[in-house]
């Protein structure tokens, strides 16, 4: 063995080691698998996930890095490493029976979710810009995939094609800011970078147009307004458990390597894109949440919703310090679960000619099944941040932080989005509880791993709203090291 690899180095990054294993495993078992019979690669891929969160829990509180300085096991990047192993269980216990109804029985759905996983491990991983961008494209390529997965469907086609050029164009702007600090810097270490910036150099134009070039890639990537326009219509075609990949764990990786290199490579030009954030926060969660209002179709709602919920993490960004950051972790977390509840409600009506997607299928829900129409309504509020759900603990850590730092109007203004959101939302519950049972009735899916998946979102989320104390200590101490 050299010294470039070596044991140690993949003992380091075992974690994605197994879910590469487990990922190519089933892409290759998927030729032998009878057709029809797919159900057992979902069960097998599931093992895969528990196999890979049973690795990553040997090294919890260990900070170790390897493959020469590029790749870094911290508590920061484990604690988006759970967010993203709980999502991706939680996505193939919805795919197994939704699959099936629609016709798309096929394992490589699973292998792509579980390629996709890997991509977001290794990015919360890398501290080197190239690792950084390998892993990004090897979760963006698998969900280019992955949307564009209903083949009969033009939607489908139609929003993967759309994903496909707008993740492109957002890669090329990235890869230029990239470059940009290379050619400045003359290294792609996260670290390297910023002990090699002085004083003279973070006033150095190029540096603040490879900064914008930075902020304008991510913001493609999270959904930040105004580079937002994509993801409606992505969240409209693609299959719905891809869409719950995309909301639940895309965007929280996007965000965790924009945490990682705006904090670690260029901490000196923090009063500039503070400022940038700051904008991007106010337009994104004020576009979201106003444009969110006029949908009658829940996916396109709930993808203005995302939006909006993107919004408020840039809060955290912007109030910095220990307490911004670990609020953002913190509501990751609660986002995941939630979202992926609400999600899980809308395959649940997905059988037959009915999708599910639009607010109208909901109509009578109560009177058919209470504990849906319930679970639901506990998700919905918790999006809104009405307590005691989770999603109301999330919103007082992130507003908190942004009084503490003085940024007063940031919080109001938030406070009013939150308010504007119970309008959209309550929608879903007027047409719950408010309207009658159809003629022809309702019908829900009998598929039982998309109902554990629905009890352990609903568990979830009520219990980080009652007790969200060790959920907070876990994400102050993975922030503690990041600078």
């Amino acid at each position: 063995m050299t010294d470039v690899f070596n044991m140690v180095d993949i003992s380091t990054a075992s974690p994605e080691v197994v879910m590469g294993l487990v990922a190519m495993v089933i892409l290759m078992l998927d030729f032998i698998a009878p057709k029809g019979g797919r159900d057992w690669l979902g069960y097998l891929s599931i093992l895969g996930v528990l196999a890979t969160f049973t690795t990553l829990m040997g090294q919890r509180g260990a900070t170790q890095l390897a493959f020469s300085g590029q790749y870094l096991s911290d508590p920061f990047a484990f604690f988006f490493k759970i967010v993203f192993l709980v999502s991706a269980a939680l996505i193939l216990l919805m795919s197994i029976g939704h699959l099936k109804s629609e016709g798309i029985d096929k394992g490589e759905f699973y292998g792509l979710i579980l390629f996709a996983t890997l991509g977001m491990m290794l990015m919360v991983s890398a501290v080197d810009l190239l690792i950084l961008y390998i892993g990004l494209e090897t979760m963006s390529i698998s969900i280019y995939i992955l949307v564009g997965f209903l083949k009969r469907e033009r939607r489908s086609g139609e929003a993967a094609l759309k994903y496909l050029l707008m993740g492109g164009f957002s890669s090329a702007i990235m890869l230029y800011g990239i470059v940009m600090l290379y050619g400045l810097t003359g290294t792609i270490g996260l670290r390297e970078i910023a002990s090699t910036l002085s004083a003279d150099t973070v006033s150095n134009p190029a540096l603040i147009l490879a900064m914008v070039m930075l902020v304008a890639g991510f913001g493609f990537k999270i959904a930040a307004v105004p580079f937002h326009m994509y993801i409606p219509d992505v969240y409209e075609g693609a299959p719905t458990p891809v869409v719950a990949l995309l909301a639940a764990a895309s965007e929280a990786a996007g965000l965790a390597i924009l945490l990682r290199v705006f904090l670690v490579a260029i901490p000196g030009l923090q009063d500039r894109w503070t400022l940038l954030f700051y904008t991007l926060s106010l337009l994104t969660m004020t576009v979201g949440n106003v444009v969110a209002i006029a949908q009658s179709n829940i996916k396109r709602m709930l993808a203005y919703s995302s939006i909006a919920h993107i919004g408020y993490l840039l809060i955290g960004l912007v109030a910095g310090r220990e307490l911004g950051i670990s609020a953002i972790l913190l509501y990751t977390l609660i986002y995941a679960l939630m979202t992926l509840g609400v999600f899980a409600m809308v395959i649940l009506l997905c059988v037959g000619k009915v999708k599910g997607e639009q607010i109208d299928d909901f109509t009578g829900l109560a009177q058919r099944s209470p504990m849906a129409a319930a679970a639901m309504l506990i998700f919905l509020l918790s999006l809104a941040g009405i307590p005691p759900t989770a999603g109301f603990v999330g919103k007082l850590y992130l507003f908190g932080a942004a009084i503490e730092q003085g940024y007063i109007w940031l919080a109001v203004i938030a406070v009013i989005n939150s308010a504007i959101s119970v309008f959209y939302y309550m929608k879903v519950v007027v047409a719950m509880y408010m309207r009658d049972l159809p003629p022809q009735g309702l019908t829900l899916s009998s598929s039982r791993p998309l109902r554990v998946a629905l009890f352990v979102t609903l568990i979830g989320t009520l219990a980080i709203g009652i007790y969200p104390g060790p959920f907070l200590e876990l994400a102050r101490a993975s922030v503690a090291g990041l600078w």
